[in-house]
């Protein structure tokens, strides 16, 4: 879609700036355009129509990078898996909540993190990765990568800033280090990188060797409305919108929203990829960010209740839950200086392990048994025999798992009700 007109863009009212939840309501998208429709229709197209054939060539040319004096800043539809207008108005409010300059949309979470690493990560090059990381990227990092010849390197995700800058030194002294990878919060433990630390380091890295590595945070666990680390100094945020963006458990999407320079390296292979996002799907996350702010703020009330409770239950340990780090704990600064929320999914440790765990997922009534968070609903799971089932043992005891370890993933429920839920399953534990 040729960009609306400016005044469709504008982020301001005279002087002020207006917040990223007014403006998902119809940043990027001009009624006029579509026999002035207030929502975005669905534009279900595989292709789009040149103006001409001389048109054609200057498209192709702007898709190759290969812009010539006198070609229009911005290039025009060609086909979906280069752009499409529900992919264009979604990318635009995305930037929003993150305050991101460009954004790409891909056909799930795994699919910006894969896309977005191949295109940053060259062979040779190494990677410099938090641990805990969700499942199926901690496989890909440690599993296929290598085959790709780039070496990843891991770090802890609670490690100081000398800690990150040893490990940083370490893997590039053995390749050039091209992307700092975190997961903050981790995935499923709740640990939080310090990304302020990550791009000091960066920095530093750069003055030693002349090549600054790209800072990649995949925030899924969190959202953008209680973390945003490109404010902290990280380069990309990355989603499975799956999660609190489309929040209803309905469609599976990712994202990948940071500056120009990294998000054009990342559109070049997406397109050759074709982890592009499809128009129905775009469509529909563009209702959800709409709503995206009360559902997190609601679930995130929902969350402390809980946790609360869990706490204070005799059958319950330790709760990973990002509010309850203590004084003197490095973690609580970074929680302090780098968080707005503590999210709505975090991690506890059933006393007894495994089978009381299972015991307790079996008698839920009211939340639900599955995989997967952020959605309306609550839901609960063991992720060392689901999610990061394929992540080896030694690794996960390491990071902080459990044998009895629960994922709570909590919804917009009515509190008292969820608590009931939990009250009720315990007693059968």
């Amino acid at each position: 879609m040729a960009k609306p007109d400016k005044s469709y863009r504008k982020r301001k009212i005279g002087n002020h700036d207006l917040k990223p939840e007014s403006l998902v309501m119809g940043y990027g998208f001009d009624p006029a355009m579509s026999e002035g429709s207030i929502k975005p229709p669905i534009f279900m197209t595989s292709t789009f129509a040149f103006k001409s054939a001389r048109d054609g060539e200057v498209l192709f040319r702007q898709l190759a990078g290969k812009r010539e004096e006198g070609d229009p800043e911005e290039a025009d539809l060609i086909y979906t898996r280069f752009n499409n207008p529900n992919m264009e108005v979604l990318e635009d409010r995305l930037t929003l909540y993150d305050a991101g300059e460009d954004a790409l949309v891909f056909s799930s979470g795994m699919g910006a993190i894969t896309t977005a690493l191949l295109a940053c990560a060259g062979a040779g090059t190494t990677i410099l990765h938090s641990s805990p990381l969700y499942g199926g990227t901690e496989v890909f990092m440690r599993t296929f990568m290598p085959d790709f010849g780039v070496t990843p390197f891991e770090m802890d995700a609670w490690a100081t800033e000398e800690l990150i800058l040893a490990q940083a030194r370490k893997a590039a002294a053995k390749g050039p280090l091209s992307v700092i990878f975190t997961e903050s919060p981790a995935n499923p433990t709740c640990a939080l990188v310090d990304i302020r630390a990550c791009a000091r380091v960066a920095e530093t890295i750069e003055t030693e060797t002349g090549h600054r590595p790209i800072i990649m945070c995949d925030n899924t666990m969190m959202g953008p409305i209680g973390h945003a680390p490109l404010k902290h100094g990280a380069d990309l945020a990355l989603y499975s919108l799956t999660k609190y963006i489309g929040g209803h458990s309905d469609l599976v999407a990712g994202a990948a929203i940071g500056t120009e320079a990294a998000i054009s390296k990342i559109r070049r292979v997406r397109n050759y990829l074709g982890t592009t996002l499809d128009a129905h799907t775009c469509w529909l996350v563009t209702r959800s960010l709409e709503t995206v702010q009360l559902r997190m703020e609601k679930a995130f009330a929902n969350a402390r209740l809980c946790a609360e409770f869990l706490r204070d239950h005799s059958k319950i340990g330790k709760v990973m839950y990002p509010a309850f780090f203590e004084e003197g704990d490095p973690q609580k600064t970074v929680y302090d200086e780098q968080c707005q929320a503590a999210g709505s999914t975090f991690s506890f440790d059933v006393k007894g392990g495994k089978e009381a765990a299972f015991r307790l997922l079996d008698s839920l009534q009211l939340v639900k048994l599955a995989v997967s968070l952020g959605g309306t609903e609550s839901l609960m799971c063991h992720p060392g025999s689901t999610t990061h089932s394929g992540v080896s043992e030694d690794i996960r005891k390491r990071i902080g798992f459990t044998d009895g370890l629960v994922r709570f993933s909590v919804g917009i429920e009515a509190a008292e009700d969820l608590i009931a839920d939990l009250t009720q399953a315990l007693e059968k534990v």
